[in-house]
């Protein structure tokens, strides 16, 4: 059973919430799900039943940076300014909760945490927040793509999209793109696959392992599930990695997310893929480092050995490996402080 619930962000940009129940009532509470850039909440599709089934009231965001909203230039500092702390309060106003919990993907993730530990989410309890945070690393041909090709690409295009794959372009700069990509890519016969691993990392593939993705994960679903991504996103981001932490320009979020101590009490477990080729392992390894040098025993990290980015939650045998980690990360408010964990494989 689900119901989509319209609302603004603070700055009047329109968004939307999917609420997902199971069969019986909740007994867990809200918890809040956040994708990443130029995908949608449907990423999320094999985790839902399994919240549910544990006593979750699942609420599915769609932020700014969702396909299935009208495709507009936005930053992180947007969506964490405008986005995420109005999500919260429709949640709790919606379900008459006082606190609720998250699980966030990549930059639904990244924006997350800087609203987060600004201070603009005092109700969330804990976060499960999964390839990076606060500290994005990339792989060195991604620094590359960062520093040359994003000002080049800022002069031609308004934005990369990896659907091209699915919907030959008819300008010609997506074409060429489209076009190099396939001659370069090699490791598969999906087109929209290979432009993924061109638009947001360094590898064949660069979002997941194909030996972790059923024929119909990779074949019917990943087709229509990425679409537009702004070049105003990948300027920020090459900024971030340059600096070596999330940086900032609007006013109410702090310049450096790394500076200062994280005005939260929420727990958070980080994940991240041992294979992952859009942000190395040590993004959350880092922000594990800084959380943990404010709030010793508080937070936890898990480095998941056979895993990438994406197949975290879309993988054949997610419901085995990782779903787990996941729900007992939402948990983790429940158990008392632990001396600092620090996990390079599932336990």
């Amino acid at each position: 059973m689900s119901r989509v619930v319209q609302f603004r962000a603070d700055d009047g940009t329109p968004l939307k919430l999917t609420n997902v129940r199971g069969a019986r009532e909740p007994a867990l509470g809200p918890v809040l799900l956040a994708h990443g850039a130029g995908v949608r909440s449907t990423i999320f599709h094999q985790l839902t039943g399994p919240l549910t089934e544990a006593g979750w009231d699942v609420w599915l965001l769609d932020w700014r940076a969702s396909i299935d909203l009208p495709p507009r230039p936005w930053t992180l500092d947007e969506a964490a300014l405008h986005d995420h702390p109005a999500a919260v309060r429709t949640v709790l106003a919606e379900t008459g909760a006082e606190r609720l919990s998250a699980v966030v993907h990549c930059q639904g993730s990244v924006t997350f945490m800087m609203a987060l530990c600004a201070g603009l989410l005092p109700q969330v309890d804990t976060v499960v927040s999964n390839a990076v945070s606060l500290h994005p690393v990339v792989p060195a041909w991604s620094r590359v793509k960062l520093r040359a090709g994003v000002p080049l690409m800022s002069r031609l295009l308004t934005h990369l999209d990896p659907s091209w794959g699915r919907n030959p372009p008819r300008d010609l700069t997506p074409r060429v793109i489209t076009a190099l990509v396939r001659a370069v890519h090699h490791e598969c016969d999906n087109t929209v696959c290979k432009l993924v691993s061109c638009t947001y990392g360094s590898g064949f593939p660069a979002l997941w392992r194909h030996e972790n993705l059923t024929p119909e994960m990779h074949d019917e679903f990943i087709p229509h599930e990425f679409g537009p991504v702004p070049i105003s996103f990948f300027r920020q981001m090459a900024a971030s990695v340059r600096a070596g932490h999330l940086v900032s320009a609007l006013d109410g979020l702090p310049p450096d997310h790394a500076a200062a101590a994280p005005r939260t009490d929420a727990r958070v477990t980080l994940l991240a893929g041992a294979h992952n080729r859009c942000f190395l392992p040590d993004s959350q390894r880092r922000t594990h480092a800084y959380l943990e040098r404010h709030a010793p025993g508080r937070h936890t990290l898990h480095v998941l050995p056979g895993y990438g980015h994406l197949d975290v939650l879309l993988g054949r045998d997610a419901h085995r490996d990782t779903f787990p980690l996941i729900l007992a990360g939402l948990r983790a408010h429940d158990t008392p402080a632990r001396p600092s964990t620090l996990i390079d494989g599932v336990p």
